[in-house]
């Protein structure tokens, strides 16, 4: 999880995870337990059973890569605010079913990228599996894609080229990362050049506290072991001039080092279903710990650069 980057995609996912477990147990069903109960009848009554829809990661992958920046930031909004929603509410809104189709109409304003590859694309996907499938059959969907599978249907050729296919290229984010330890040095040189020794000095001093300060703080709220809060400190001003290198992973590796992960810690993943239980899981600690120590040095970076160029007046 931490070399591959997946941190903010495994804490989403199990944000995902929590509310769906926490709907589940108010109706009294485990999440996915018609897709189960459909699995055991047709094994009972030996009848072939086929997987319609695309491997999860592909799907979270796509959705992510597809997904603007206004998006990302509504979407993690949306999985903290669904922390504190009214369970029992929303299950009786469901229980409407006009609630999935403005649900989905919503999805579709506020987030095209995530609708389009969570929905669109799993329609067509589900939709070609079960266009190949030959003779009768019985197809167990979710709600959401009831509608848009059975549209699809109705035409004449399917295809799903192109649909099992992880993102590639440069993203935006890693352009922008190389950017930042340049524009930093042409700051820097300008500064020296131009004012002299003790403005370069004066910059390169707010630099370390600005994105070091932000860093720990992000670590302070994701209660952290004061030595991660430490390293933060001191780790971000550096890993900032380097995409390669991230303040969270040394501020993360201290906090699995005081606070060792337990093995009742990964047996308890599946049982998160609070705010709070992912600061008490030492496992989803350092999670927090190593994603809101990147967010504060990103944070960090964004305030000082315009700050430097305030300062020379560029």
């Amino acid at each position: 999880i931490i070399r591959e980057g997946k941190v903010y995609l495994f804490l989403a996912n199990l944000l995902l995870s929590r509310f769906q477990k926490k709907v589940g147990e108010e109706l009294g069903s485990e999440p996915g337990a018609e897709m189960l109960e459909a699995i055991k009848i047709a094994e009972e009554h030996q009848i072939p059973v086929t997987l319609l829809d695309r491997d999860i990661s592909t799907t979270l992958r796509r959705a992510w890569h597809a997904m603007g920046i206004v998006e990302k930031i509504k979407l993690v909004y949306a999985l903290l605010a669904g922390l504190f929603v009214d369970t029992e509410e929303v299950i009786e809104e469901l229980k409407n079913h006009d609630v999935i189709t403005e649900l989905m109409e919503e999805l579709a304003e506020q987030a095209p990228g995530a609708k389009r590859t969570l929905i669109d694309e799993r329609d067509q996907y589900i939709a070609s599996k079960i266009n190949e499938t030959e003779g009768n059959m019985v197809a167990v969907v979710g709600a959401g894609h009831l509608k848009g599978i059975t549209t699809l249907l109705q035409k004449d050729t399917l295809s799903r080229e192109g649909l099992d296919d992880l993102p590639g290229g440069r993203s935006w984010f890693k352009i922008i990362g190389y950017a930042i330890p340049i524009i930093f040095a042409c700051i820097v040189v300008y500064a020296f050049l131009s004012v002299g020794l003790d403005m370069t000095l004066h910059l390169l001093w707010l630099w370390f506290l600005i994105n070091g300060s932000l860093s720990a703080l992000g670590v302070v709220l994701a209660l952290g072991h004061p030595l991660s809060i430490v390293t933060a400190f001191l780790a971000a001003p550096f890993t900032s001039l380097n995409p390669a290198l991230a303040a969270g992973w040394f501020a993360g590796i201290v906090e699995m080092y005081m606070r060792k992960p337990r093995v009742a810690d990964l047996e308890a993943l599946k049982e998160i279903n609070a705010l709070r239980d992912f600061y008490r899981n030492r496992v989803t600690r350092t999670l927090l710990v190593m994603a809101f120590a990147n967010i504060g040095s990103t944070i960090g970076t964004l305030v000082a650069l315009p700050y430097f160029m305030q300062l020379l007046q560029f």
